[in-house]
């Protein structure tokens, strides 16, 4: 598939897919080779013969919806976002939760894709949080569309590249060799729940302190879509709260209801009583 080939088929799935053309600038080599694999596998020459399929077969509209999510994630993945997290805003939530006697804290991680990004709240709960605030537990829900992916997760074994931006001493303490991979321990397993959702179908039912929904909706979705997503995860955040969208996304332009929580980083509260 040539490069004009591949543009032209990601305005078609931006049209019928509800998708964002632009989000897929940096990505669409990755995204169209996927496609080119489909159409031998399909039999199908040419990209006007597998638009015509496309128009005529709504399963393979959600295949090529399938074939355009784009999964890129490793731990600890634009640090000064976690590290904004783990030396202020996260220690704030905990004290205001444990001064109304409550010990629980509920994170969800949105399109979590392999599991770096939920075992990486995992790690800075049990290494970073957990020393100040023993006696909280920690509930985190992750959800990804990809049931394979999630099947990665839950195995929660990764090459050592993939974790070299955790802080120093984080990779010792919490995984285990085995081969050529790392796997974490028991014990950081402990509170997560794997799930397999479309964050455009359905999502779980909250509240949550701390939302992540970090480079799916704000960087692949329409922007009327946004604003759908948008207005649900608001619905299942606590006052007080902190969403965390992408290093590299931008909420729609007409967003209402949030406020920077940590200066230029993308980290939200939502506007309203405090916890």
């Amino acid at each position: 598939m040539t490069d004009a080939e591949c543009l032209e088929l990601l305005r078609w799935a931006s049209l019928h897919l509800q998708l964002r053309y632009e989000g897929f600038r940096r990505v669409r080599g990755q995204v169209c080779k996927r496609v080119g694999r489909r159409m031998k596998a399909l039999g199908v020459v040419g990209l006007p013969a597998y638009l015509a399929r496309l128009e005529a077969d709504p399963a393979e509209r959600a295949v090529l919806d399938a074939l355009c999510r784009v999964t890129i994630s490793r731990f600890y993945r634009d640090q000064g976002v976690f590290e904004a997290l783990r030396e202020s805003l996260l220690p704030q939530i905990l004290e205001a939760v444990r001064s109304r006697g409550e010990s629980v804290f509920r994170v969800w991680s949105a399109g979590c894709a392999s599991g770096e990004e939920p075992y990486t709240m995992a790690v800075l709960f049990r290494l970073g949080l957990w020393p100040r605030f023993p006696e909280f537990r920690m509930e985190l829900v992750a959800t990804d569309a990809d049931a394979s992916l999630l099947e990665r997760a839950r195995s929660g074994c990764y090459r050592r590249a993939t974790l070299r931006e955790l802080p120093s001493g984080w990779v010792d303490q919490a995984f285990t060799s085995e081969g050529e991979e790392l796997c974490l321990r028991p014990e950081y397993r402990e509170g997560l729940d794997f799930r397999c959702q479309d964050l455009r179908q359905g999502m779980p039912e909250g509240p949550f302190h701390l939302v992540l929904c970090r480079n799916v909706a704000f960087t692949y979705f329409a922007r009327p879509v946004q604003r759908e997503v948008l207005a649900r995860l608001l619905e299942r955040l606590v006052p007080g709260g902190v969403l965390a969208i992408g290093a590299h996304e931008s909420l729609p332009e007409d967003a209402q209801g949030l406020v920077r929580a940590a200066g230029a980083l993308p980290l939200f509260h939502p506007v309203g009583p405090r916890l």
